[in-house]
């Protein structure tokens, strides 16, 4: 076996509380405070909080004598004034059960945090317990299958692998960490070829609000299997804490990875051959189209929309991305071009690695289950040249799915989207300095362009948290919201695990 030692710990991500959505005033109520969202208490007695300090293998810090903000920092900067009371920084399962048991026992609110990307937040609150994972970093390997902690974050995962030349379907974020990732689906560029991650998750433990930690996997008993068949698609914090998770590999072997910008007078036709060419690639081709906004000032100087193509080909080289792209050179030759030819997957994965420095941002998602029309295009374009601004960026992204993803039933796991082509993802960035003014006339842009995208589209995806899906439930579980709901009910009967958005 070969085991991972523990990063330096960060912290970030993943499940409980909140959201913020645009006032109908036009005034951002996210940077007003949240209201808290179930069982507020008086603070716990300062013998209760000696109580939990002596039950944890882990430090409990506390808010009166610990700068919680100088570890608890979510990546979604909206939500990072809500520190909690104090933090239980957890080493074992024993660690996270003791802690629940005591929120439990002193009515006092909780979420849970295993580090990473919670784009709506939920990891965050102004009152109640963090539990966080972020010492529960183990990573081992045996047998072809990788058993990580429930605070493992892409990086450590990803130095296992490449130690082994073994990969599984991840992410580009370094510091997303494994549970809400895992939990809500996990996309990647792998996903074509391989399938999403939770596919290739095969055993996981999780801590229930009975305080039990159960071993889940598909063949175990009947309520411990619904729980297995719950935590892949079915969403971070619905049903307790997962402390660990067992995934199948594969060989990492070579990718011929690209990187490729057009910024041309006309690009609504290249997008178009762009869409229809990846589109009837071969499956080891996995893609992420970002159509980006001209700012005002950049329009008055007469830029367009910027089409950036970013990707690996798995058995292919560049000679053979040549040939599925050859419709869109017919139309316009990208202006910048990176094609690295049969690279070491994970000296290629380090060109596709994605900046994660925290920012203030939404994003609001929706699949599609075919190429956009000439219509939808038309209107996307439309939407994109009058972007009001923000001193970041907004941007329409499309991630190919398709292949392997699909091939399992839309019940065979509570992941439903089976049958999409793309993720299509309305993105807005804004830094510090932008007014509450400016902020929500693009927000507002926003609104109106991922409502007039939807028509075209369906459901959501859960792990692109969207604080502002009003039918968020059918959005994210589809056909699969009413057996979630009562796996549900029979582990959490009393909600002890709840925030805006769980089921």
């Amino acid at each position: 076996m070969q085991h991972l030692g523990h990063p330096n710990p960060v912290t970030r991500r993943n499940f409980l509380t909140a959201s913020s959505a645009l006032a109908a005033a036009g005034v951002l109520d996210s940077l007003a405070p949240r209201t808290s969202f179930a069982r507020q208490s008086s603070q716990p007695s300062d013998a209760a909080w000696r109580h939990l300090a002596d039950t944890l293998s882990g430090p409990l810090l506390r808010s009166n004598n610990f700068d919680l903000s100088k570890f608890i920092k979510p990546y979604n900067l909206r939500y990072a004034a809500e520190l909690p009371d104090a933090a239980a920084l957890c080493r074992t399962a024993e660690d996270v059960a003791s802690a629940i048991a005591w929120c439990r026992e002193n009515s006092f609110p909780f979420v849970i945090q295993s580090g990473g990307h919670s784009y709506a937040g939920f990891s965050m609150r102004r009152h109640g317990l963090t539990i966080n994972l972020m010492l529960m970093r183990e990573a081992v390997y045996s047998n072809g299958t990788v058993k990580i902690g429930g605070g493992v974050r892409n990086q450590a995962l990803y130095a296992l692998l490449a130690a082994r030349n073994l990969a599984t379907t991840h992410g580009r974020c370094p510091t997303v960490g494994a549970s809400g990732f895992l939990l809500g689906g996990g996309i990647g560029f792998n996903m074509r070829a391989y399938g999403i991650a939770c596919d290739q998750l095969v055993a996981s433990d999780i801590i229930t609000a009975d305080g039990k930690i159960r071993t889940i996997t598909s063949t175990a008993g009947k309520e411990e299997a619904d729980l297995f068949w719950a935590c892949r698609g079915g969403g971070g914090g619905n049903f307790g804490v997962n402390t660990s998770f067992t995934l199948t590999t594969f060989e990492a072997r070579p990718v011929t990875v690209f990187d490729l910008t057009w910024n041309d007078s006309e690009p609504k036709r290249i997008f178009a051959a762009l869409m229809k060419a990846l589109d009837a690639g071969p499956v080891g081709l996995g893609t992420r189209i970002s159509l980006k906004a001209p700012n005002p000032k950049a329009r008055a100087r007469g830029a367009n929309v910027t089409i950036s193509l970013l990707g690996q080909l798995h058995d292919g080289s560049a000679k053979t991305l040549d040939q599925i792209l050859a419709d869109v050179y017919a139309v316009s030759k990208p202006r910048q071009s990176m094609i690295w030819d049969q690279a070491n997957y994970w000296d290629a994965q380090k060109l596709l690695e994605e900046d994660d420095v925290p920012i203030y941002f939404q994003e609001r998602s929706a699949f599609l289950e075919s190429n956009l029309s000439d219509e939808a295009i038309d209107l996307a374009f439309r939407f994109l040249r009058s972007w009001p601004g923000t001193s970041e960026s907004a941007d329409l992204r499309f991630f190919q799915t398709g292949g392997k993803m699909n091939e399992p039933a839309a019940d065979a796991t509570a992941f439903v989207h089976r049958n999409s082509r793309w993720l299509l993802d309305v993105g807005l960035n804004w830094g510090a300095t932008d007014s509450p003014e400016v902020v929500a006339r693009s927000r507002q842009w926003q609104d109106r362009f991922y409502e007039a995208m939807r028509r075209f589209c369906t459901g959501a995806y859960q792990n692109f948290a969207d604080p502002s899906l009003r039918d968020w439930r059918a959005s994210y579980y589809g056909a699969n919201l009413a057996r979630l709901a009562g796996i549900k009910h029979t582990v959490d009967p009393a909600r002890l695990f709840d925030f805006p958005q769980a089921l």
